[in-house]
C-alpha cells in the first residue's frame, strides 16, 4: 500500500470568464516557486490574452501531447509527462474541460487532476460556476447558454480551497469592452448575449451564496471537530419549532419574515418525536402541510427524536449554530401551567442561553392542549415522588376519615383507601403501589377495624381482609402501571414510525442523495457526525457502526445510542445502501448510455448511408463510365444527358456531405457564423431556386434579421425542400413572413396530411424520416440540421398546423442592429 499523501487541491472559482481566475491562478504559482516550491504548468489556456501569457514566463510548461480526433488535431494536458515530472504543485486550467476521446484518456479533465491528486501533487486549477453541475440548468436558463461540460459538485466541495475571483459586471464589461477577454470581432456579440449585466449580476449572486454555502459547511465541521457548543453569528439562521398543531402555520410565517430581514438567512423547521407519549397526538397531514409550506418559502424541514422537547429543540438550534428560535405559546390554560409546572417554552428560554427565542401568540394560546400531557412518564421525579407518596398520601388520609368517623362505615373507608393506593400507582408504579397498598392495610388495620388503637393479625378474617386488599391493591397497581408501559411503547413506535416516513417523504421527493440522507441520519439522532466508510472502525466510546450494504458501513459519532434507537439507525443505514447501490447502478448506467446513444447514431449512419449515399455515387459512377466507354459512340445529345446525370449526381452527393460535415461542427460546437444585417429578399432567391412550386407571399416589406445569409439560405432551402416533398400534386409550397415584438416569423406551409403532435420533436432528430410520401430518399438530415442552424443563429425553428390541414414550419429571428455603419459579427457556437 503506498505511503504517498494525497495532494491538495486550490479551485479558482468565477462567476464568468474574463474575471481573472487563470491570472490569479499562475500569480500563486509564481510566488510559490519564488519561495523554492517546484511549481510546473501542466495545462493553460490564456485565450489570446497578452497579460496573462506573460505570468507564465519564469514557469517551466510541460509540453502537451497531441491528437487527432475526427480529422482534426487538438492539444491536451500530458497527464503521463506530468506524473513522470512529479512536481510539487501543477497548475491545470479548465476544471471542466472535456478531454478529446481516444488513447485511453479520462473522459474529464477533473478526473486526470484526481489522479494527479492521488499522486500526492498539488494542484491549483479554475472554474466558472456554470460549470457546476447542481447550477448548470439555473444558468441556462438564465443566459440561454447550455453548458454541457461539467463538474460533480462533490468534487469542488472536496478542494482543500475554494477561492472567489469576484468582479462586478460593470468592471468585468469594461474589459470586454477593451478586448481583455475575447478578440475584437467577437466583443459586440458577447456583450449583447452572454455578457449582459443582468446576466453577470445573477451569476455572480450564484457565485457568492455557493461559495458563502462551502464557507458555512467548514464552519460548521470546525466547530464540531472543536467542540464549540456557542452560537457565532455569522449569518442570521431561524429554527422553528412544529408540534403538528394548528398554529404551525402562523409559527412558520412569522419565522420566514425574521430570515427574511437579513439577506441569506436560513429557516429551519424541525418537529421533535417524542418517544414519551407526546408524538401520539400529532396531526401527521397537519405536519405535512406545515412541511410543503417550509419548502414553499425556501425552508428545509427536520424531524429529530428527543425524550424532552426542550432540550432537543436546544441541541438541535445550537448544532445548527441557530441564532433565533420560533416557538408557539403554551395551548394549556393557567390551572394546567399551575398544576403540571413549567412548560417547553419557559424551559426552552432558560437553556436558550445566546440563542434568541421568540414566543409568538396565537388563537389556540390558552385554550387548552391537544396533545396528551408532558406529565404522563415515569421521569425521575415521580420515581422519587411515588414511594413518598405512598406513604404520605395514607397518612394524611388516615387524618380526613379519622375526623369523619361514625360518618362513613368499614367499607367504604377501605375503598377509599384503595383509591389512594390506585392513585399512587398512576405516579409511581408498581413499587410505589407496594408501599402505599401495605401502608394502607396496616393503618386501616389500627385506626378503623375493631379493636381500633390495635393491630388485629391474630385475627384469621381480619387478616384474609387486609391479604385480600392488598393483593386487590397490588394488582390493580399493576394493570395501571402496565397500561402505562405499554402506552409509552407505542409513543416510541410512533415516534420511530413518524421518524421513517419523514425519511420516505425525503426519499420520494428526490432528497435521497447520499449526503442528504447522512446529513439527515445525523440530525435525527443528534450526532455529531454521520460518514459512509468502507470498512468498520474499531470500536470506540461514542461512536456506532451500522452496516449500510456490502462493502459500507454507517459510522455515527457522538452520543451512545440506546437499543431502540440502533433499530431505527438499522431503517436509516438499509436506505443509505440502497442510496449507494442505486448510485453505482446510475453511474455505470451513464457510462453506458454515451456508448448506446453513439451505436444507435452509427447504424442509423449506416442505414442511411448505404442508400442514400451510395444511390448518386451509383448513378454518377455509370455515367462517368459510360462516357469513357470505348464500345459504344455516343450521339451529342446523350453525351450531354449523361454528363447532366453525373452533375446531378455529384451535387446531390456534395449536398449529403455537406449536411453530415455541418451537422457534426453542430454537435461538435465548431461551425463558425458571420452574423450580419439580412433581408429575406437577399436569400429567398438562391434559397428556392431548386423547387419550382413554391408562391412567396408578404416579404417585401420585412424587417433585416441578424443571421448569417449563406446559413439561413440553407435552413430555407432544406424546409421548403421538405415541404414540397409532403406537398401533393398540384399544391404550392407558401413562403410568407411577418413581423412582431422584434423578431421576424417566417413561415413555410404545406397542404400535406401534417404529423400528429406526439411525431413532431422526433422530426429533427437526425436520420428520423417521418415522411408521407417518398420515405426511402434522404439522409433525415435537412430538418434536425435545419433546426440546428436556425438556433445557432439566436432563432427558434417550431412546427404548427396548417389550417385546413399540412404542416407549417415557423422560423423566427430576431431583427437586425439599426447600427449605422455596424460590422459583421462573427462568433463560434458553443457558448460564451
Amino acid at each position: 500500500m503506498s505511503d504517498v499523501r494525497s495532494g491538495r487541491l486550490k479551485v479558482y472559482l468565477g462567476a464568468a470568464p474574463g474575471v481573472g481566475k487563470t491570472y490569479r491562478m499562475l500569480d500563486e504559482g509564481r510566488r510559490r516557486a519564488a519561495r523554492g516550491a517546484d511549481v510546473v504548468v501542466g495545462f493553460v489556456e490564456c485565450h489570446g490574452r497578452p497579460h496573462t501569457q506573460a505570468m507564465i514566463d519564469g514557469l517551466e510548461v510541460v509540453p502537451r501531447t497531441s491528437c487527432t480526433y475526427r480529422g482534426g488535431d487538438f492539444e491536451e494536458m500530458d497527464l503521463g509527462a506530468v506524473l513522470g515530472r512529479r512536481p510539487q504543485v501543477a497548475i491545470v486550467d479548465e476544471f471542466a474541460h472535456s478531454n478529446v476521446p481516444g488513447d485511453g484518456r479520462n473522459a474529464k479533465r477533473w478526473q486526470d487532476i484526481e489522479a494527479l491528486l492521488d499522486a500526492g501533487v498539488d494542484v491549483i486549477t479554475a472554474l466558472n460556476i456554470q460549470h457546476l453541475e447542481s447550477l448548470n440548468d439555473v444558468v441556462e436558463k438564465i443566459t440561454g447558454v447550455p453548458q454541457h461540460e461539467t463538474v460533480p459538485d462533490e468534487v469542488v466541495r472536496r478542494a482543500w480551497q475554494i477561492e472567489l475571483v469576484d468582479m462586478p459586471p460593470e468592471g468585468l464589461r469594461r474589459r470586454m469592452a477593451h478586448g481583455n477577454i475575447y478578440a475584437p470581432e467577437k466583443i459586440d456579440a458577447a456583450l449583447a448575449n452572454y455578457f449582459r449585466p443582468g446576466n453577470l449580476t445573477a451569476l455572480r449572486q450564484l457565485a457568492l451564496l455557493w461559495v458563502a454555502d462551502r464557507v458555512d459547511e467548514a464552519l460548521q465541521e470546525y466547530r464540531s471537530q472543536h467542540g464549540i457548543g456557542g452560537v457565532w453569528e455569522t449569518r442570521e439562521r431561524v429554527v422553528v419549532a412544529l408540534t403538528g398543531g394548528p398554529e404551525g402555520d402562523t409559527l412558520v410565517r412569522r419565522a420566514a419574515r425574521i430570515a427574511d430581514r437579513s439577506a441569506g438567512g436560513d429557516l429551519l423547521a424541525v418537529h421533535v418525536a417524542r418517544s414519551d407519549g407526546l408524538a401520539g397526538g400529532v396531526s401527521a397531514a397537519s405536519l405535512a402541510r406545515q412541511r410543503r409550506l417550509v419548502e414553499d418559502l425556501g425552508g428545509s424541514y427536520h424531524s429529530v427524536v428527543g425524550d424532552d422537547v426542550a432540550t432537543t429543540l436546544v441541541e438541535f438550534a445550537r448544532a445548527e449554530n441557530a441564532t433565533q428560535l420560533v416557538l408557539g405559546t403554551s395551548r394549556r390554560g393557567r390551572l394546567a401551567r399551575f398544576l403540571t409546572g413549567p412548560g417547553t417554552g419557559e424551559t426552552v428560554t432558560e437553556l436558550s442561553g445566546d440563542i434568541d427565542v421568540h414566543r409568538v401568540t396565537h388563537e389556540r394560546a390558552g385554550r387548552g392542549t391537544l396533545l396528551p400531557s408532558r406529565r404522563r412518564t415515569l421521569s425521575t421525579a415521580r420515581l422519587i415522588a411515588g414511594p413518598v407518596a405512598g406513604l404520605v398520601l395514607p397518612v394524611l388520609l388516615t387524618t380526613v376519615l379519622a375526623q369523619l368517623r361514625g360518618t362513613l362505615n368499614l367499607t367504604s373507608e377501605a375503598l377509599l383507601f384503595l383509591l389512594a393506593v390506585v392513585g399512587v400507582a398512576c405516579i409511581g408504579g408498581v413499587a410505589s403501589a407496594v408501599i402505599a397498598s401495605v401502608t394502607a392495610s396496616l393503618l386501616l388495620n389500627y385506626w378503623f377495624i375493631p379493636p381500633i388503637g390495635a393491630f388485629t393479625l391474630d385475627d384469621p378474617n381480619a387478616l384474609v381482609a387486609l391479604t385480600v386488599f392488598a393483593v386487590v391493591a397490588a394488582t390493580v397497581a399493576a394493570v395501571v402501571d402496565r397500561s402505562l408501559r405499554l402506552g409509552r411503547r407505542s409513543a416510541r413506535a410512533t415516534a420511530e414510525a413518524e421518524t421513517m416516513s419523514s425519511l420516505a417523504g425525503s426519499i420520494v421527493r428526490g432528497e435521497a442523495t447520499i449526503p442528504a440522507l447522512l446529513e439527515r441520519t445525523r440530525e435525527t439522532f443528534g450526532m455529531e457526525s454521520a460518514d459512509l466508510v468502507d470498512e468498520p472502525p474499531d470500536a470506540t466510546p461514542g461512536v456506532t457502526a451500522v452496516a449500510a450494504g456490502p462493502g459500507a458501513c454507517l459510522v455515527l459519532r457522538g452520543r451512545t445510542l440506546s437499543s431502540s434507537e440502533r433499530r431505527v439507525l438499522a431503517a436509516f443505514a438499509a436506505h443509505v445502501g440502497s442510496a449507494v447501490e442505486r448510485a453505482r447502478l446510475a453511474e455505470a448506467a451513464a457510462e453506458v448510455e454515451p456508448v448506446k446513444a453513439a451505436d444507435r447514431l452509427r447504424t442509423a449512419l449506416l442505414r442511411a448511408v448505404g442508400h442514400d449515399l451510395r444511390t448518386p455515387l451509383a448513378a454518377g459512377w455509370a455515367a462517368v463510365t459510360s462516357l469513357r466507354s470505348r464500345d459504344v459512340e455516343f450521339s451529342l445529345e446523350d453525351r450531354e444527358e449523361l454528363l447532366a446525370t453525373a452533375d446531378e449526381s455529384m451535387a446531390k452527393l456534395n449536398r449529403l456531405v455537406e449536411n453530415l460535415l455541418d451537422l457534426s461542427r453542430l454537435e461538435a460546437g465548431a461551425l463558425t457564423l458571420n452574423l450580419r444585417e439580412t433581408s429575406l429578399e437577399e436569400v429567398l432567391p438562391m434559397a428556392l431556386a431548386d423547387v419550382s412550386e413554391v408562391e412567396v407571399a408578404d416579404v417585401e416589406y420585412i424587417p433585416a434579421v441578424l443571421a448569417d445569409p449563406p446559413l439561413l439560405e440553407r435552413v430555407i432551402a432544406n424546409l421548403v425542400g421538405n415541404a414540397a416533398r409532403h406537398s401533393p400534386p398540384g399544391k404550392r409550397v407558401l413562403v410568407t413572413a411577418s413581423a412582431l415584438a422584434g423578431r421576424v416569423e417566417l413561415r413555410v406551409v404545406d397542404r400535406g396530411p401534417g404529423l400528429p403532435p406526439e411525431g413532431r420533436e422526433r422530426l429533427f432528430e437526425p436520420f428520423q424520416r417521418l415522411g408521407d410520401t417518398d420515405n426511402t430518399t434522404g439522409l433525415g438530415l435537412g430538418l434536425a440540421l435545419a433546426r440546428g442552424l436556425t438556433e445557432a443563429m439566436n432563432g427558434t425553428l417550431n412546427p404548427e398546423d396548417t389550417p385546413g390541414g399540412g404542416l407549417t414550419m415557423v422560423v423566427s429571428l430576431p431583427f437586425a442592429a439599426r447600427t449605422a455603419g455596424a460590422e459583421p459579427t462573427e462568433q463560434s457556437v458553443g457558448g460564451a
